[in-house]
């Protein structure tokens, strides 16, 4: 067996190296170890700019990226409108899981309630009830179109006046956060008072109305043309109008007992024969 020697490097090492891999810090901390990369520094997908386009799933997963604590905190935060909602509440961060989800809690207490107090009235006043299903159809329509036709309608307005401050997003989260009002409203008008009804749905009208207002002018007021200022007031009648259909639709129901004595049923008709003739008519 024979060995051979190594070359070595000429500068009298032995031409080996070891590279430390914990980084300055640690050898700066006394040898001790520093604590882990976060995860903004891994360069998880949630901490990137999206680079997705609007036509692919991820570009729309960053707006439902909400928890519930979230979504309940802009809840009440769109009941009591004392901040701008969206630089303040939402951190200029809209979501539209919250919006989406205010709207169809909407359309579900309005018809259960109304579903429940009509059964109700209708126990009251002794009568039958069935349930009109078609009323879910009527909820769907106005409060989606409401929720989300109307602010769609009014971004695509001002992008054409070159209004970009806010985009489809935060149009849709004022919109959608401002029904949650609804919600306590509809539990509230399952009480027989028609009184009661029409004072709860006018206080659900000013304060959501309010809070659309609140948000919506200073967006507005950017625009160039002045004349955009004149939104507010359709806006407003839009609202009301909302308002009064949602009383007549699903918050009119009334206890009516029966008024006199029930009139005997008709007594048949005995037939005629030899022994009961028909009565003779005289002219």
């Amino acid at each position: 067996m024979s060995y051979q020697n190594l070359a070595t490097d000429d500068r009298g090492g032995t031409g080996l190296e070891f590279q430390s891999f914990l980084g300055t810090e640690s050898q700066g901390n006394g040898g001790r170890l520093s604590p882990g990369p976060t995860a903004s520094s891994r360069g998880y997908l949630h901490n990137q700019p999206s680079a997705s386009g609007f036509w692919t799933v991820e570009y729309y997963q960053q707006f439902f990226d909400v928890d519930t604590k979230t979504v309940l905190m802009r809840c009440y935060a769109a009941l009591v409108p004392t901040n701008d909602f969206v630089a303040d509440v939402c951190d200029s961060k809209p979501d539209m899981y919250g919006p989406f989800w205010t709207l169809t809690t909407v359309i579900f207490f309005l018809f259960v309630t109304t579903s429940l107090a009509s059964s109700i009235g209708s126990y009251l006043s002794d009568k039958p009830y069935n349930y009109d299903f078609t009323l879910l159809s009527v909820a769907v329509g106005l409060v989606y179109s409401y929720g989300l036709g109307v602010p769609a309608a009014i971004w695509a307005l001002m992008r054409y006046l070159g209004v970009t401050e806010w985009g489809l997003v935060e149009w849709l989260a004022v919109w959608g956060y401002g029904m949650t009002v609804w919600i306590p409203v509809s539990l509230l008008c399952i009480a027989p008072i028609p009184l009661l009804r029409w004072i709860l749905v006018g206080i659900a009208a000013v304060l959501s109305g309010y809070f659309l207002v609140r948000n919506v002018y200073p967006v507005l007021a950017l625009a160039e043309q002045k004349s955009t200022r004149l939104l507010i007031p359709a806006i407003a009648m839009i609202h009301l109008g909302i308002a009064l259909t949602l009383k007549i639709l699903f918050f009119s129901y009334y206890i009516v007992k029966e008024v006199g004595v029930k009139e005997p049923d008709a007594l048949p008709s005995s037939p005629v024969g030899p022994d009961n003739p028909a009565p003779t008519a005289f002219f």
